[in-house]
């Protein structure tokens, strides 16, 4: 009986609301048939084999088998988190430096570099690709000339036995988006108390010391957000590698030392076999990936109480 009350009260509240639900319901109609379903759809069909045009054909777990048996999948992997890592590093710690050096008014006309810094955000990734493709020429690029400068030998950046492309994804990678961090840092320090800021300064606090034990730990959340971006924008890590390798080839360049785990997927479909089944397999690990690495960072620097539980900022805890 309570529950029949209660499914009347839900649909007596339904009507009386209609209007409001008639307002919304297309937002949530949209979703679901171009957000939900692909989702579900890409789930289910990590499970099956389809080609697109042919019936799907069940096979259990084969696809994650394969997947982890593929050694392409595992250098691809290895060579996205090489070129991550390496490249958030820039991201992240140049981006919070130089956030901190325009926040902190060292420099004049602060306006015009945070311009500089954050114009390759907005720049076409071929057209940077382009650019960066003829710096890193073996014949005629800037690089090699810089080095020879120096007394150095040439380096066959895009070619070879590719051992420098890493680098030189590592290099437009880190170019591209510090100006991207630079500004979400410097949106998180310009919310921090002048007050604090001063008061440290009185004390004769030099900057690297209200750089470690200030600004740092108030922008713990803003860092935590920047490194799951940052993760989520590695694995999905394509046009630098794929423009810069050569852009009618999918496999990496030389040893394939340029393969990401995004253009592997790629490569399985629509661009390789269009075995749709084995790519969707692919995109639910990395998938996974992300989450649980979000989750580690997210339990790494969340704050914790006495019984070592997260707990959410401006929580109480008693």
């Amino acid at each position: 009986m309570p529950v029949t009350n209660s499914r009347r009260g839900l649909l007596k509240e339904i009507r009386r609301n209609r209007v409001a639900y008639a307002y919304i319901a297309p937002f949530y109609i949209l979703f679901a048939i171009f957000g939900l379903f692909p989702i579900v759809m890409g789930v289910g069909l990590g499970f099956f084999t389809w080609r697109g045009t042919t019936a799907p054909v069940f096979l259990g777990l084969k696809n994650y088998i394969d997947l982890f048996d593929s050694k392409l999948f595992i250098k691809s992997l290895g060579n996205t988190a090489i070129m991550g890592i390496t490249g958030n590093f820039f991201n992240l710690f140049g981006g919070l430096v130089l956030a901190y050096i325009l926040n902190s008014k060292l420099i004049k006309y602060p306006n015009i570099f945070k311009t500089i810094y954050f114009l390759p955000m907005v720049t076409s990734a071929v057209a940077a690709a382009v650019v960066f493709r003829a710096l890193f020429n073996n014949n005629a690029g800037i690089f090699n000339y810089i080095l020879e400068t120096l007394g150095f030998e040439r380096i066959f950046w895009l070619g070879g036995t590719g051992n420098y492309l890493k680098p030189a994804v590592i290099i437009m990678f880190s170019w591209q988006w510090i100006g991207w961090n630079m500004v979400i840092y410097l949106a998180g320090m310009q919310g921090i108390s002048l007050d604090i800021i001063e008061s440290a300064i009185v004390d004769g606090a030099s900057h690297v010391r209200i750089f470690l034990r200030i600004t740092l730990p108030i922008l713990k959340p803003v860092i935590l957000f920047t490194i799951i971006q940052s993760t989520i924008g590695t694995i999905n890590l394509f046009t630098e590698p794929f423009m810069l390798t050569g852009a009618n080839r999918m496999d990496g360049g030389a040893n394939a030392q340029g393969l990401t785990a995004m253009m592997f997927l790629l490569n399985q479909a629509p661009y390789g076999s269009n075995n749709y089944g084995f790519a969707s397999a692919c995109a639910n690990v990395l998938c996974v990936i992300i989450i649980l690495i979000s989750i580690f960072c997210t339990n790494l620097m969340g704050e914790r109480d006495n019984n070592g539980f997260i707990k959410k900022r401006g929580s109480k805890v008693p």
